[in-house]
């Protein structure tokens, strides 16, 4: 289990950064992007399933000795505690879209998050019309911003989100809000959908 909620890993130096007060899935989209920042750039999207902790714990006895004593005993307290699960084998896609719209969860999955990388270019920008110039036009842009956002969905449609810029790339710099990115939450919200 890739367990990064509460206390990012026990050996992740980042363990020690404070997380300034912040709604629960702002804190959760922050965590899962220090956890895949431990990684470094130019990494694929990365998912991960929510479970409520003390749910999951319920379920399972066993998880309370995997995962970290602080996290189980803050879940003790806060029925509403996420715990978040790197899913480590995604289906085969073309592009996060795609990834996206492949991607189901069982309903003992209270929530979901993705961390992926985007370049980005003032909204000012004015880029061709045509997909592959856009793409080069965005890539020589002089503006452009290589960032990391992280977005995380409940199934009651709430969500959190952190960005991170790779030219700023600080811990304490990572920009917090609950729906920075609306159309990858949407996307992401989405595969909560039931049928």
């Amino acid at each position: 289990m890739d367990d990064t909620s509460g206390t990012p890993f026990p050996d992740d130096e980042r363990a020690t950064l404070p997380v300034p007060p912040l709604a629960p899935l702002e804190r959760t989209a922050l965590e899962v992007e220090r956890h895949v920042a431990t990684a470094g750039w130019d990494a694929p999207p990365r998912v991960f399933a929510l479970l409520r902790t003390a749910e999951a714990v319920a379920v399972d006895p066993t998880l309370a000795d995997v995962l970290p004593a602080d996290v189980v005993a803050e879940a003790v307290g806060d029925p509403d505690h996420l715990t978040s699960v790197e899913q480590e084998e995604l289906p085969e896609a073309d592009g996060l879209e795609d990834l996206l719209g492949r991607i189901g969860w069982p309903s003992a999955v209270a929530g979901a998050a993705v961390v992926v990388e985007r370049v980005v270019v003032p909204p000012t920008a004015e880029l061709p019309e045509d997909p592959a110039a856009a793409l080069a036009a965005v890539e020589a842009h002089p503006e452009r911003r290589d960032v990391r956002i992280a977005v995380a969905v409940l199934r009651d449609g709430s969500t959190g989100s952190a960005v991170r810029q790779r030219a700023d790339d600080d811990d304490l710099r990572v920009v917090v809000g609950e729906d920075l990115v609306p159309g990858l939450s949407a996307a992401l919200r989405a595969t909560l959908a039931e049928e």
